[in-house]
């Protein structure tokens, strides 16, 4: 979220600036009876300075963005802490099939259930997930999460996160996936353990973990 804030307020004050500037010289510039226009090469020093200033200081805000992302990345993707649970995720055209471990709290064996577009969750609990796909380039987004990651056909992609409050929210594809893209909306649902164990006493195992979606 702080990255977030970093990028918004530097692009939004580069933005109002700019357009602060855009707007003087549309009025203190614009055609006046009897006044030839100049036309202008900038090639001359003070002209170079409009666009190698703004140049510079771009480049100086550039240096926090990326110092910003690395710190990131570095926490995020290179630090993982140790799993509480491991969930399998798949994306097809054009639905989510997620791999949720049985009572045994175990990923790849026989009480695994499967769902389609819907991944139910722990309460304060980590999570890695591994994440596939069947067939083209998907995204799996988790806004709430502040969670982005695509999928590539032909390898398993891991992550994690953990999961802060119970609630039901919305997972999305963000990469253009063919005709159905827009019909591939999900829903995370986050649960006390309880009620996650109720909710699992009444799904039955799917042996293989793979069931696919056919529906769309």
């Amino acid at each position: 979220d702080h990255l977030f804030d970093l990028i918004f307020w530097i692009v939004m004050t580069w933005c109002v600036l700019a357009e602060v500037i855009l707007f003087y010289f549309c009025f203190r510039f614009r055609k006046k009876e009897g006044v030839r226009g100049q036309y202008v090469t900038g090639e001359k020093k003070h002209e170079k300075k409009w666009i190698s200033i703004p140049h510079y200081l771009v480049l100086f805000f550039d240096v926090f963005l990326i110092a910003g992302a690395v710190s990131v990345w570095y926490n995020i993707k290179q630090q993982q802490p140790e799993a509480e649970r491991t969930i399998g995720i798949i994306a097809q055209q054009w639905a989510w099939t997620f791999i949720h471990p049985g009572k045994d709290g175990i990923l790849h064996t026989a009480d695994d259930v499967a769902t389609v577009d819907e991944l139910h969750l722990i309460e304060n609990v980590t999570y890695h997930f591994e994440l596939e796909s069947r067939d083209v380039l998907h995204s799996f987004s988790v806004p709430v999460f502040r969670l982005k990651q695509d999928t590539i056909p032909g390898r398993r992609i891991t992550g994690w996160f953990k999961t802060q409050k119970t609630g039901v929210w919305d997972i999305q594809c963000t990469e253009i996936c063919g005709i159905g893209h827009a019909l591939m909306p999900a829903k995370v649902h986050i649960a006390s353990a309880f009620d996650h164990e109720e909710w699992l006493n009444q799904q039955t195992p799917n042996v293989t973990g793979t069931i696919l979606a056919s529906s769309n």
